[in-house]
């Protein structure tokens, strides 16, 4: 009797669950992020038959260009960006649904063309299409598209769901994150808000809840009873290139320790949700930030930012010298805190956090380590001894876990080094992992906002930063420098407690 070749559940890549036939908008439909990911994300979606059947895109921008012209530019950008050779059909079919609608987004003659064009494909198709806004702008755009959106009646609709994803950074202070949501919130219920952090869209993040959740091997030591310490590194080898206007007005701690950073911390440290619905997912998380206790900035975190060095290969100039950043610029390419969570589950284990651009490679990763055993015993010559296990989760450049332990080396004498268990996902499932922004973009058409930050969190992250970002721009503690190329500035080592290393970048 033949035996039916089981089938891998993930070798397709995303789930086909029916989505209701939806129009999405794209404000800043010409910008970076529209072409390098967006527009790649929702042509992947569309290869994968993961959209809707019905689906149809609308670019809003300042360029004043036809219809013809921005499926062009649309098609340019897929060829170019896309994970896939794009299929000249599916294509073509998804390029016939776009349309474009020229203007600055203060405009209100903007809006009444945009309405229109959403009422023509509801006719042309005799049904009403759910509505979602994505506002791929510069935050300060943010508010006004809110407020016009809410003035001219688009914000709500009687027949259909209307959502809107709002990029990142959702602010640069607390009182500008409260400022906003309060904007938001004036226009749109939280339900219909989806405040994307793309992180959160990676598998390897997402697999932390499985891999905690539904283990028993983990869980019972995710506790400070087991656990020495952890560290999470997002480095980059690359520098600020042709972004130096924005990055110079946020630096490492707002771009990335603010938002991403403190997710992972956050989905690391929470308690097992009652369910994994959007809300009790995201009330965890919650109460993981609001138990991080008072940083201390001058002994508690570390700035930096890079000078000239060897990187890629090649010299590369020092931040000062990028083109774009300003002489007197203060700004940090590098960030490190020490954090702790003050519960039962966490107390006394110290967090550690560093990012930082220029370093030695680039790799996002977070690194559990495992209180050491006694291991007298063990001690002798030729062995490295027993290294404490570490669990490591991946997330770039190689989505994946490692579970070091510690083996004998074959011989007559007891031995012992760390070796690795590794999980990688593209060798275990076959496929491609989907980008981050094709399981987000599809989560806000479903309306499920699991993976996105609700109101109070993105309020907690910024209580955490805030009196950070306050003590720096008093210069304390002062700005250092490291070398582009190298692991970061040695005044990192000082947030380490006895006997805790950072891991190589």
């Amino acid at each position: 009797m033949a035996v039916a070749q089981q089938e891998n559940p993930l070798v397709e890549g995303l789930e086909r669950l029916p989505i209701h036939p939806t129009t999405m908008v794209i404000f800043g439909g010409t910008g970076d992020l529209a072409h390098r990911k967006l527009l790649p994300a929702i042509y992947n979606l569309a290869h994968e038959g993961a959209l809707p059947e019905r689906f149809n895109l609308i670019a809003v921008s300042r360029s004043d260009i036809p219809h013809g012209d921005y499926q062009e530019m649309a098609r340019e950008s897929i060829e170019k960006h896309s994970r896939r050779k794009p299929d000249a059909q599916v294509l073509e079919k998804l390029l016939e649904r776009v349309r474009y609608v020229p203007g600055t987004f203060d405009d209100d003659s903007v809006y009444e063309r945009l309405g229109g064009c959403l009422k023509e494909f509801d006719d042309d198709a005799g049904i009403v299409f759910n509505r979602l806004f994505y506002l791929s702008t510069a935050p300060m755009f943010f508010p006004v598209i809110v407020e016009k959106l809410g003035q001219h009646g688009l914000s709500k609709h009687d027949d259909t769901e209307v959502r809107v994803v709002i990029e990142k950074p959702f602010g640069t202070r607390l009182s500008e994150a409260l400022e906003l949501n309060r904007i938001v919130l004036s226009q749109l219920d939280e339900s219909q808000v989806f405040r994307i952090d793309h992180y959160l869209g990676k598998e390897t993040v997402q697999n932390m809840l499985a891999f905690r959740f539904a283990n028993g091997l983990f869980e019972p030591i995710w506790n400070r009873n087991y656990i020495d310490y952890v560290q999470i590194t997002a480095a980059e080898d690359l520098g600020v290139g042709s972004r130096a206007g924005y990055y110079d007005t946020s630096g490492a701690l707002r771009d990335l320790v603010e938002n991403h950073m403190m997710q992972l911390l956050a989905l690391l440290c929470m308690e097992p949700p009652v369910s994994f619905t959007p809300d009790e997912v995201r009330g965890e998380k919650v109460k993981v930030l609001h138990a991080i206790k008072q940083v201390d900035p001058p002994s508690q975190t570390v700035r930096a930012r890079y000078t000239a060095g060897m990187a890629e290969g090649k010299e590369v100039p020092s931040y000062l010298d990028e083109e774009g950043v300003p002489a007197e610029s203060q700004t940090e390419t590098y960030a490190a805190l020490r954090l702790e969570v003050d519960n039962w589950r966490w107390a006394g284990v110290p967090i550690y956090m560093r990012t930082g651009k220029r370093l030695a490679r680039k790799v996002t990763e977070i690194a559990i380590t495992l209180k050491p055993v006694p291991h007298l015993a063990f001690e002798s010559q030729g062995s490295v001894g027993v290294q404490p296990n570490q669990l490591v989760l991946t997330m770039q450049p190689n989505e994946g876990v490692s579970l070091s332990l510690g083996a004998k080396i074959p011989g007559t004498r007891m031995r012992i080094r760390p070796v690795n268990m590794e999980f990688l996902y593209g060798t275990a499932f076959l496929s491609q992992s989907p980008e981050a922004y094709e399981r987000l973009i599809l989560d806000a058409m479903r309306g499920d906002a699991t993976l996105f930050t609700r109101d109070d969190e993105v309020e907690a992250q910024w209580r955490i930063i805030d009196p950070i970002l306050e003590s720096w721009g008093n210069g304390e503690p002062a700005l250092v420098e490291y070398t582009a190329g190298s692991a970061g500035p040695a005044e990192a080592d000082a947030l380490l407690e006895r006997g805790h290393k950072w891991r190589a970048v």
